[in-house]
């Protein structure tokens, strides 16, 4: 790809110079908000944001984050095409263009292209811009970079980059092109992810429920949901097998932790989510998600064991296996379907009382579990490069296509006429 033949500096605090026969003007050249409430047009429609896909009907996105108000009527109106922004979440890809007439939260900052001088496609590409991002949650406020609070009058003075109308069409066009063809190779590394996770999943599943010895003999288990077990396995609440130390663990607060970091994790409902300065612990041991949209959903594992020194919020079950047997227990439990034994519907829930006495089975000999926790390791082993080879292609594809976004909207590559010299060559 070619460069432009001249360049002319810019102070916009995150590019540093355009195509000489470029304009920079203030954002609110490019786009202007919009505020007006539902109460003029009474719609019931109301739309969420999911980071990296979008806007969409809140019902496709349920009880996480944001909750839909009762009352729809101080909510912004949304019509189709307009940029649609979560005021805390744009760093972490929580925007897009609405294909559908709606409201949103009144949190929500709703932009309409100025069409009379603008592409609406260029116009939202310069928002996916990662450093033109930064820019704007460098003037938000908030504790964490990714969660700064920004609005209209952080966006409406940062200048941007303006090609002529039929420059910025081409460059509309071009990404269109390119990033649909990166898409789909994002996609099919992530159907590969899939298929491995899941291939990994069933072996290990199979053999922490059913045993390793296909020919052994089956009993019925007595409880519904485990059905037929290895004839000599015990079945029994977990808490035969495993004790509770949940009396040891100690929630610290984001600003707690941010003056107490170490090197010492910090486990919380889904695994390490910071590093402090002290532990609790000093043994292995399983952890358990007692709560949070995971335990339904099912996107990370909710079971999984801690090693060495570590600190354990509230958020997670602590147990303690009587054999010591963290790696056998931790996927024992992960292959249970717990979902009806989770309580709230708002927040979901696993007690204490309902994982304790949850009824799970198990072989006795301890030579046999450590057989399973053998098999466990060889399925790890065998797939799991597998998977990091495939989210490392689909990390390097995500920056291929940032990149390739930044370079095209701020004019550091020349992408005139190259869809179609790609198409007649």
């Amino acid at each position: 790809m070619s460069k432009y033949n001249s360049y002319k500096s810019i102070n916009s605090g995150w590019m540093n110079e355009i195509p000489s026969h470029w304009q920079a003007l203030p954002c609110r050249g490019i786009v202007q908000e919009k505020t007006d409430k539902n109460h003029l047009i009474g719609s019931e429609n109301y739309l969420s944001l999911m980071a990296n896909v979008g806007v969409i009907p809140y019902e496709e996105k349920g009880d996480i984050g944001n909750k839909k108000p009762e009352d729809l009527s101080k909510c912004k109106i949304v019509h189709v095409g307009d940029f649609v922004i979560n005021s805390m979440n744009y760093g972490i890809g929580s925007y897009g263009v609405s294909p559908y007439e709606g409201v949103c939260s009144p949190v929500y900052i709703v932009l309409e292209p100025r069409k009379s001088n603008i592409d609406e496609r260029f116009a939202f590409r310069i928002f996916q811009d990662k450093h033109f991002q930064g820019k704007v949650q460098s003037l938000g406020n908030g504790i964490l970079a990714h969660r700064c609070s920004i609005g209209w009058d952080d966006l409406k003075n940062i200048k941007v980059p303006i090609p002529p109308i039929s420059e910025q069409k081409h460059i509309a066009n071009f990404l269109d092109h390119e990033t649909t063809k990166i898409d789909a190779l994002i996609t099919e590394q992530e159907r590969l992810i899939e298929l491995l996770q899941e291939k990994r999943q069933a072996v290990i599943s199979h053999a922490v429920t059913k045993g390793l010895n296909p020919n052994a003999p089956m009993k019925d288990s007595g409880v519904e949901w485990l059905g037929k077990v290895p004839e000599h396995w015990e079945v029994g609440p977990i808490k035969r097998f495993l004790s509770s130390m949940n009396y040891k663990r100690v929630p610290l607060s984001s600003e707690e932790r941010s003056s107490r970091q170490g090197n010492y994790p910090y486990y919380g409902a889904s695994g390490i989510i910071d590093s402090v300065d002290d532990f609790l612990f000093n043994e292995s041991l399983v952890l358990v998600s007692e709560d949070g949209a995971n335990l339904l959903m099912r996107s990370t594992p909710i079971a999984f064991e801690a090693h060495g020194e570590y600190w354990v919020n509230n958020h997670a079950h602590i147990l303690r296996p009587n054999d010591g047997l963290t790696l056998f227990w931790s996927e024992r439990i992960e292959s249970v379907q717990i979902a009806p034994f989770v309580t709230g519907s708002a927040q979901p829930k696993l007690t204490a009382e309902a994982l304790l006495n949850l009824a799970i089975s198990c072989p006795l000999d301890l030579e046999e579990k450590k057989a399973i926790e053998e098999r466990i390791q060889t399925a790890r082993s065998e797939l799991e490069p597998l998977i990091e080879a495939a989210e490392n292609a689909v990390k390097l594809l995500r920056e291929r296509r940032s990149a390739l976004i930044s370079a095209a909207v701020t004019g550091q590559i020349d992408v005139r006429g190259l869809i179609q010299e790609e198409e007649a060559a």
